[in-house]
C-alpha cells in the first residue's frame, strides 16, 4: 500500500521561537526562576541542563500552594516541566528518551523515569516522536483557543514514523499532551497525560487541574490560502492527485467513533479546522470520537471522488479492524461523497434514468473496471450515520450557468480517468453525465440535469442522516436558498430532522450549525447502535 505526502500540511517554524517570560527572581520561588535561566543556557550539556530544569520543577511543585508564590510557581513548575520534555525527546537524537537516567548539575543529581502508557489516559512515550509548546503554535485562522488552564507543560506532541504510517499527514499526527512532574525525594517520574482522557492529576500531593491546549493541534497544521489552494484543485486536477487520501489529525485510538469530515468543491480539509476546534470545547465530544479528513481534488467528477473515498474507508477496516462504525459530515459536494457511501447503487438501480439508455451504457463496462467501480457499489456497512451540510442532492442551478460553463472549459482531468473512461464507454458517458461532448468534471455532476444525481435520489439511504440547510437569513423556507443551494435540492424527506440555519452556503462555522452537529454528535452516543459497540 502506498501512501503519499500531503502538501496541505507543513510543519510551522516554531522552533526560533523565544522561551517564555519568567517571572521576577525574587521571592520565596527566586531559586526556581534561576535553575530554569541556567537550565537554558546552551553552553552547558544536555543532561547538565535536564538536571537544572528537575530543580526548578521540583522547587517550583513545592509552593504551588503558597499564598504568595502559588501562581509564579505553577508558571515555572509548566514552563520547566515544558523545556524538560522537549530537550529530553530532541537530546542526543533522542537517546535520552523514554529510558531511566540519572541527572546531575552541581550538587543537584536526580533519578528520572518516565510513566508507562495506559488506556485510561496517559500517552505510551513511545508514541511521539517530538514535542512542541502549545504556547509557541500560532493560531492565525483558528478564532479562539481552546485552552484549560492548569498546572503541567501543555505541549503538542507530533508522531511522524520514517517511512509516513497509513493515513498519516506528512508533517505526523499530532495530539494534546500535558506533561507533569511528581517527585519523591530525588526521584522523578515523567507523565504524559492525553487531556482529551483525564482533567486531572495528582502533583505535588494533592488533585490539580491539568493545564491543557488542544487548539494548539490542529493549528500546528499548517493554514495556507484556503480559496486560492481549493480554486487549483478544481480547475488543475492532475497536480493534486496524490493529495486524495484520508488523514488522521488526532492519533487513532479504538474506543473512539471516527468522526470523518469531507470537504466540498474549490475547498480544502482546511475548512473544518474551526468546526473541529469548536466540537472539541466539548469534553464530552472531545473524548469520545476522533476526527479524520478527506482530501480530494474537487475538479473530478463525484463518482470518481465518492470511489477514492469508499476506497480509503476500506483501508481503514483492513488496518483497524477493531475500529467503531464512523459518523460522516459532508458539506455541499462533500455530502454527495458522503451520499454514496451509505447507499447501494446496483445495476438495476439505474434503470431509474431509461431501461434503454442504461442497458446501452453498461453493455459497454467490463466487470472491475474503473467505470464499474464508479457506478456499481454498496453501502458501507462500517458507517452509522451521516449529517448533510448544504448539499445539492439535486444539483445546483448554478452549474448550468455561466459560471458553471466557464468552471466547466477552465477544469483539466487527469489523463488516465479521462483514458479509462473514453476508452471504455464511449460516447455513451453522456448516460450518466448528461454530456456528450466531453468528459465530465464537477460541474456537470453538480447540475440538476444530470442522470446520476436524479438516479441516487431514488435509492434509500441506509443510514440515520439529518441535514442542516442555509437560508442566507431570510427565513422564506420552503422557497429560501444558501446563494448556491436551493431548498428544494437540499431538503431529504427521509432525513431524521432538519436545520435551517440564518447563513449562506458556507455556514459551517455559525453558531447555529455548530450547535446542531454538537446535539447529532449527542444524540449518535446515545443510540443503541453506538452504545453497543
Amino acid at each position: 500500500m502506498k501512501f503519499v505526502h500531503f502538501p496541505f500540511l507543513a510543519i510551522l517554524a516554531c522552533s526560533a521561537c523565544a522561551p517564555s517570560s519568567l517571572p521576577k527572581e525574587k521571592g520565596a520561588h527566586g531559586s526556581a526562576v534561576s535553575h530554569l535561566k541556567q537550565a537554558r543556557s546552551q553552553a552547558l550539556g544536555a543532561e547538565q541542563r535536564l538536571a537544572l530544569c528537575l530543580e526548578s520543577a521540583k522547587e517550583a511543585s513545592a509552593l504551588l500552594d503558597s499564598p504568595t508564590s502559588g501562581a509564579a510557581a505553577r508558571e515555572i513548575y509548566n514552563q520547566a516541566t515544558s523545556d524538560l520534555t522537549v530537550l529530553l525527546r530532541s537530546a542526543n537524537q533522542g537517546q535520552l528518551w523514554n529510558r531511566p537516567l540519572s541527572l546531575s548539575s552541581g550538587s543537584s543529581n536526580y533519578r528520572l523515569r518516565f510513566s508507562k502508557g495506559t488506556r485510561d489516559g496517559v500517552w505510551d512515550p513511545a508514541r511521539f516522536t517530538s514535542f512542541t509548546p502549545a504556547a509557541d503554535v500560532a493560531l492565525k485562522t483558528i478564532k479562539s483557543r481552546n485552552h484549560q488552564d492548569g498546572v503541567g507543560a501543555a505541549l503538542v506532541g507530533v508522531r511522524k514514523a520514517s517511512p509516513l504510517e497509513p493515513f498519516s499527514p506528512w508533517v505526523g499526527v499530532t495530539a494534546p499532551v500535558t506533561a507533569t512532574l511528581d517527585f519523591k525525594g530525588q526521584e522523578a517520574t515523567l507523565t504524559l497525560i492525553d487531556p482529551t482522557e483525564k482533567t486531572q492529576a495528582r502533583i505535588a500531593g494533592s488533585e490539580r487541574t491539568l493545564n491543557a491546549d488542544f487548539s494548539a493541534p490542529l493549528a500546528f497544521y499548517p493554514q495556507k490560502n484556503e480559496t486560492i489552494e481549493g480554486l487549483m484543485g478544481a480547475i488543475r486536477v492532475s497536480q493534486y492527485m496524490k493529495t486524495t487520501g484520508l488523514y488522521m489529525i488526532q492519533p487513532y485510538d479504538p474506543d473512539r467513533i471516527p468522526l470523518i469530515f469531507v470537504h466540498g468543491l474549490i475547498s480544502t480539509p482546511r475548512m473544518w479546522r474551526n468546526v473541529i476546534n469548536e466540537l472539541e470545547k466539548d469534553p464530552v465530544l472531545r473524548k469520545r470520537y476522533q476526527c479524520w479528513l478527506f482530501s480530494y481534488p474537487t475538479g473530478n467528477p463525484p463518482l470518481y471522488s465518492a470511489l477514492r473515498l469508499r476506497e480509503e474507508l476500506a483501508k481503514v477496516q483492513q488496518l483497524y479492524p477493531d475500529s467503531k462504525d464512523m459518523v460522516l459530515v459532508g458539506h455541499s459536494m462533500g455530502g454527495i461523497l458522503s451520499r454514496a457511501q451509505i447507499t447501494n447503487v446496483d445495476r438495476k438501480a439505474w434503470d431509474s434514468i431509461g431501461k434503454d439508455p442504461a442497458k446501452s451504457f453498461f453493455t459497454h463496462v467490463k466487470k472491475g473496471d474503473l467505470v464499474e467501480r464508479c457506478t456499481i457499489f454498496n453501502a458501507n456497512p462500517h458507517v452509522d450515520r451521516a449529517i448533510f451540510i448544504c448539499t445539492p442532492h439535486r444539483g445546483s442551478e448554478m452549474a448550468i450557468g455561466t459560471l458553471g460553463e466557464l468552471a466547466i472549459r477552465i477544469i483539466s482531468l487527469p489523463v488516465d480517468i479521462v483514458s479509462s473512461a473514453a476508452g471504455t464507454v464511449g460516447e455513451s458517458i453522456s448516460v450518466i453525465t448528461g454530456n456528450s461532448e466531453r468528459m465530465p468534471t464537477s460541474i456537470d455532476g453538480l447540475s440538476p440535469r444530470n442522470p446520476t444525481l436524479k438516479m441516487l435520489d431514488t435509492r434509500p439511504i441506509q443510514v440515520p442522516h439529518h441535514s442542516i440547510i442555509g437560508d442566507r437569513g431570510k427565513g422564506d423556507t420552503p422557497e429560501s436558498s444558501d446563494g448556491v443551494v436551493e431548498y428544494w435540492s437540499s431538503h431529504l424527506k427521509s432525513a431524521q430532522s432538519e436545520k435551517i440555519v440564518p447563513g449562506p452556503h458556507g455556514s459551517c462555522e455559525l453558531p447555529e450549525t455548530l450547535t446542531e452537529v454538537r446535539r447529532l454528535l449527542h444524540l449518535h452516543l446515545q443510540s443503541d447502535r453506538s452504545a453497543g459497540r
